[in-house]
C-alpha cells in the first residue's frame, strides 16, 4: 500500500470552474502557496454549458441589475484586451417585435447600456433597418426595423482551463479528478482529505478554504466543511442547441419572446474571423432539482427553443436538425424571486472563521463575464489572513496565450513561420490556445510532421499537448471540452480517437 501523500498550502480551493479556477490565479500572482482541486474535469459542470458570452447581461437591466451590469461591462473590455484569442466581439441583432417591448423602452435600455459601459473600444447601439440587408435576409417579413448593440463571444471551457494552466505555470498544484470527502481543522490548519476513482488518497493541510463547488457550494457546506451557512443555493437549468448555420453573416440575435424570456441565435462552429459553420440557440431558464452532473435537456425546452426560433426565422427548423444539445444548472444565489428568469445574477461571498483563523469563503452565483472580477473580491476577503499578499494584478496579466498584439497579428506570425499551415487549421489553434500554438507546432515543417490526422485538422500533436499539458484525459473531454471537434468528427473518427487515447494513456 503506497503511502499517503500530504501536501501543505496556503489556500485550497475546491472546485475547477471558472469561479475556482479564476481564484486559484488570483491568489498564486499574488504570492500564494495554492492548491486546487476537481472532482472530475476542469469546466466539467455549469462552466462549459453557458451560452459562451462575455455581456453585461442587457435584459437584467429590466431586473434594475445596475451594478451588476456596469460591472460586467467594464470586465467585457478587460477581458477582451486579456485574451485576444479566446474572446471576439459580437454584434447583435434585436429584431423590434411590435407586440412585446415598444420602441421606446429598447432605446432607452441600450442608451442605459452604453451609458453603463463607459469608454470602450467597441461599436454602441443603433437602430438598424431590416428590409433588404444582411443583418434581416434570414428573418421573416414581420420584421422591417431592429436594433444593433455590441458584447462578445468566448470559448468558455477554454478560459477555464487556461486559468488552472497559468496558475499552474506560476506555482499552484492542481488535481483532478480529486474529490474532497472530508475537512477539519486540526491544530491550527484545515485538513482536507481528497480521494481519487483509484482510491488513491492525499491529504491537504491549508490556513484557508475557497468553496468554489458552483451547483455543490451548499452541499459541501453542510456535508464535507460542517460550517454554518445562512445562505442556499438555487439551481436553474439552461439548455442549448446547435443546428446547422441558419443565417449568413458573423452576426447574432436576441430574441423576445411573449413569456418575457429571451433566447441567442448565436454563430458558431467558426472557421475563419467571419465564417462559420453553426448557429447555437439558447438558452432556457428552468427550475432544476436532482444531480447536476445529471442533467439534460428536455423535449419540451428543445420545442421551445426551435418554435421560438420558427417564429422568427425563415428557415424552420426542427428536433431533427440538432447536430449537438447540452445543459447545465446555474448555482444562483437564492434571493426568492418567483421566477427563475429573474433571479439575481449577482454573485454571493459568505466568509466563516474561527477567531480570526481558519476562514472558509462560500461562493454562491456569479457569471463568466465576473469571473475575475469576483476572483478579486474572493482573494481581497482573505488578505487578513494572509498580510503579506501581493496585490492583485490579473486586470493588467494576459491570460494565458494571450500575450500578443491581436489575433491578427498572431495569425500573421504563424503564416510566416509555418506557410505550409491551413488556414484554417492555424485559426482554431490560435483561438484556442493563442501564442501557446508554438508549444504544439514547435519545428514542425509539415502537416506529416504533427503525426496522425483524426479528421478535421486535428493531429496528434495536438492531442498529445492536451494530454501532457491539459489534464485532458478521455475522448469526451478532448472533443466537447478543450475543443468542439465534436461537431465535425464523424463516429469512425471519433473511436479511431478514443481507441488512441486508450493506448496513449495506459
Amino acid at each position: 500500500m503506497s503511502e499517503q501523500k500530504t501536501i501543505q498550502t496556503d489556500l485550497f480551493v475546491i472546485g475547477g470552474g471558472i469561479n475556482g479556477t479564476g481564484v486559484a490565479l488570483d491568489a498564486t500572482l499574488r504570492g500564494l502557496d495554492v492548491v486546487l482541486c476537481e472532482a472530475e474535469d476542469l469546466a466539467s459542470a455549469t462552466s462549459s454549458a453557458s451560452s459562451k458570452l462575455v455581456h453585461g447581461g442587457l435584459r437584467y437591466l429590466e431586473q434594475y441589475e445596475f451594478k451588476l451590469v456596469k460591472e460586467a461591462l467594464k470586465e467585457r473590455e478587460v477581458l477582451l484586451k486579456k485574451a485576444p484569442h479566446l474572446i471576439q466581439p459580437l454584434r447583435f441583432i434585436l429584431p423590434h417585435a411590435k407586440h412585446l417591448r415598444p420602441v421606446w423602452m429598447i432605446k432607452a435600455g441600450l442608451f442605459l447600456y452604453d451609458f453603463l459601459a463607459g469608454k470602450m473600444s467597441l461599436d454602441k447601439s443603433k437602430k438598424v433597418a431590416l428590409k433588404g440587408t444582411k443583418e434581416g435576409q434570414g428573418l421573416i417579413d414581420d420584421f422591417s426595423v431592429g436594433f444593433s448593440y455590441s458584447d462578445c463571444r468566448i470559448d468558455d471551457a477554454r478560459m477555464v482551463v487556461a486559468n488552472a494552466k497559468q496558475a499552474q505555470e506560476n506555482g499552484a498544484k492542481v488535481l483532478l479528478p480529486y474529490r474532497c470527502i472530508e475537512a477539519k481543522k486540526i491544530d491550527g490548519l484545515w485538513r482536507a482529505k481528497l480521494i481519487n476513482k483509484e482510491n488513491e488518497t492525499i491529504i491537504v493541510e491549508a490556513k484557508a478554504i475557497v468553496n468554489a463547488a458552483g451547483p455543490w457550494v451548499a452541499q459541501l457546506i453542510h456535508e464535507v466543511l460542517d460550517t454554518p451557512s445562512k445562505s442556499s443555493v438555487r439551481l436553474i437549468k439552461g439548455s442549448h442547441i446547435v443546428v446547422p448555420k441558419m443565417y449568413e453573416g458573423d452576426h447574432a440575435y436576441i430574441l423576445q419572446n411573449k413569456d418575457g424570456r429571451i433566447v441567442f441565435a448565436l454563430p458558431y462552429g467558426f472557421v475563419s474571423k467571419t465564417e462559420n459553420q453553426f448557429t447555437l440557440i439558447g438558452t432556457t431558464d428552468v427550475n432544476y432539482q436532482g444531480d447536476p452532473r445529471d442533467v439534460h435537456i428536455s423535449d419540451k425546452e428543445k420545442h421551445y427553443l426551435c418554435d421560438l426560433i420558427n417564429g422568427y426565422f425563415k428557415q424552420k427548423i426542427s428536433l431533427q436538425d440538432i447536430i449537438w444539445e447540452y445543459a447545465g444548472v446555474r448555482p444562483l444565489y437564492d434571493d426568492k424571486a418567483k421566477k427563475a428568469s429573474e433571479i439575481t445574477r449577482e454573485y454571493h461571498l459568505e466568509l466563516e472563521d474561527e477567531h480570526g483563523k481558519l476562514p472558509v469563503l462560500s461562493i454562491f452565483g456569479g457569471k463568466i463575464t465576473t469571473f475575475r472580477t469576483l476572483s478579486k473580491k474572493v482573494v481581497d476577503q482573505l488578505k487578513p489572513y494572509f498580510p503579506e499578499m501581493r496585490p492583485c494584478v490579473t486586470d493588467t496579466v494576459p491570460t494565458l496565450g494571450g500575450d500578443m498584439e491581436s489575433l491578427d497579428q498572431l495569425l500573421i506570425a504563424l503564416n510566416r513561420r509555418y506557410q505550409w499551415l491551413d488556414t484554417k487549421l492555424a485559426y482554431r489553434l490560435a483561438t484556442a490556445y493563442g501564442t501557446k500554438v508554438f508549444n504544439i507546432l514547435e519545428d514542425a515543417k509539415s502537416t506529416a510532421d504533427l503525426g496522425q490526422c483524426f479528421g478535421h485538422y486535428f493531429y496528434e500533436a495536438e492531442a498529445k499537448y492536451l494530454i501532457n499539458e491539459e489534464w485532458c484525459h478521455s475522448l469526451e473531454s478532448m472533443i466537447w471540452r478543450r475543443s468542439k471537434l465534436g461537431l465535425w468528427l464523424n463516429p469512425s473518427q471519433k473511436q479511431a480517437l478514443e481507441d488512441w487515447l486508450k493506448q496513449q494513456l495506459n
